[in-house]
């Protein structure tokens, strides 16, 4: 069984590695794909099809700019000497290469369950440290388990979809097309038995599921520790042979009196609004603490400069995914759009049994072309909600269905690991052949739960 489990493996790993392209050239071929795909199914010209292109070309600017954040305050806050020892003390605790895999993973799953843009930093930082101190442990599969934790991250604390469904007021009912009017409380979304069954079989067996994956010691791709040394260089210079500006540069007082300003706002965010993170406060705080762990303003400055390097991906790539949900949801002359035609599809087969699982494999297959949670409710909880409610369906279940949907197919999407990635310093298809193993797994895992329970 394990040889057959190894061969299925290293025949994913090898599969991705031949045939998966950059990450680019993928946003490229989708790219291709709906334009040509839209023409023939919504009856847009090609000209018009342009256009809807155009014009949700610039639309996630704000969110990239978000979430080349996440890698930067993320990397910089882990090169500050004392987060790294703190990192370091947690990284020796697995023993063995088995050990490590399964340590990263369940971190990762826990951290995204809480917060995915915290889990994502996280989980991807403390792999990149186990990875210097536990020998003969596959680096690619040790960051395909740090990035694995993302396949929770929308049926947790901060999936979109059940915080918007918790959210009163008109746009609930516009945004569900009339079959939602009164919020549903997480209680029954995010808390509700078969959502915390599903995560807690996931969260039990996928570690274990990683660890079996890893390759025989001739396969194995280790990484050389110096190369994910990311220690900032520092000018060991007297203070009295420092000019006015390079004191300043070097103030400690400077950094602490900005650290001071930043938590007490951090304090007052928490105490306002509970444990509610989101991108900005999870960005604030990695900020703020990397700045009094760095000590000096010119540390922090040679740390983001260190770490920006990285961030390349996300500034190209982004904004042709959100052109790519231009063309998505863009509706034709008959009012109908690329990801409401695949959503109607999948309502035309099901029934009640059925349908909360074709809502997670409609939303999985949206999700290739819109990689946004908040972007892929909009396209479906029009069609979707509606259609549970004429089969009598949960809104509750319907609502997650999709939002598993949503995470799930990212496993074989790069679109989120392109933070990991900067992290890493690894390549999309160094760990999708492992993320395509999770992917079917987990795959099974869901639709048995939704199916089921």
């Amino acid at each position: 069984m394990k040889k057959l489990f190894n061969r299925m493996t290293k025949g994913s790993v090898n599969l991705v590695e031949k045939y998966l392209p950059d990450p680019f050239i993928f946003a490229v071929l989708l790219t291709f794909v709906v334009v040509i795909a839209s023409i023939f199914v919504t009856k847009t010209t090609a000209m018009g099809v342009v256009e809807a292109w155009y014009g949700g070309f610039w639309n996630l600017l704000a969110f990239s700019m978000q979430m080349a954040l996440v890698l930067v305050t993320g990397t910089i806050l882990a090169t500050a000497p004392a987060f790294k020892r703190v990192l370091e003390k947690l990284a020796s605790l697995p023993k063995n290469k088995v050990q490590a895999i399964i340590y990263v993973n369940l971190i990762a799953l826990v951290a995204c369950f809480i917060n995915w843009g915290f889990g994502l930093v996280i989980g991807a930082i403390y792999a990149k440290e186990v990875a210097k101190q536990v020998k003969n442990v596959d680096y690619p599969l040790l960051i395909a388990a740090a990035y694995s934790g993302f396949v929770v991250w929308h049926a947790g604390i901060s999936g979109s979809i059940p915080l918007k469904l918790a959210t009163a007021g008109e746009s609930l009912a516009i945004a569900t097309n009339g079959a939602v009017v009164d919020p549903i409380m997480t209680n029954l979304t995010i808390f509700s038995t078969f959502n915390l069954i599903i995560f807690g079989v996931i969260l039990v067996t996928l570690p274990f599921l990683l660890s079996f994956m890893h390759p025989k010691l001739e396969d194995t791709k280790v990484v050389d520790p110096k190369l994910l040394d990311d220690d900032i260089a520092i000018e060991n210079k007297k203070r009295s042979e420092m000019t006015p500006a390079e004191k300043l540069e070097n103030s400690r007082i400077i950094n602490i009196i900005l650290s001071v300003l930043g938590y007490a706002f951090i304090i007052r965010y928490f105490a306002l609004n509970g444990f509610k993170l989101n991108l900005n406060i999870v960005n604030f705080i990695f900020l703020f603490t990397a700045i009094l762990f760095h000590g000096t303003p010119i540390r922090v400055v040679r740390a983001v400069n260190s770490a920006v390097k990285s961030v390349g991906g996300i500034i190209l790539q982004f904004p042709f995914y959100a052109g790519i949900m231009g063309i998505m949801i863009a509706k034709g002359p008959e009012g109908v759009s690329l990801a409401g035609a695949i959503s109607d599809m999948f309502v035309n087969i099901s029934t009640v049994r059925t349908f909360p699982l074709f809502t997670f494999l409609s939303a999985g297959i949206v999700n290739f072309f819109v990689p946004s949670g908040g972007g892929q409710w909009a396209v479906q909880a029009p069609i979707m909600m509606p259609a549970g409610a004429a089969l009598n369906v949960d809104a509750a279940k319907t609502a997650m269905s999709i939002a598993w949907g949503d995470a799930w197919t990212n496993m074989i999407q790069p679109f989120w690991a392109l933070p990991v990635l900067g992290i890493a310093k690894l390549g999309a298809k160094n760990i999708m052949g492992y993320c395509l193993m999770v992917l079917l797994y987990s795959g099974i895992v869901i639709s048995l739960g939704l199916i089921l329970l």
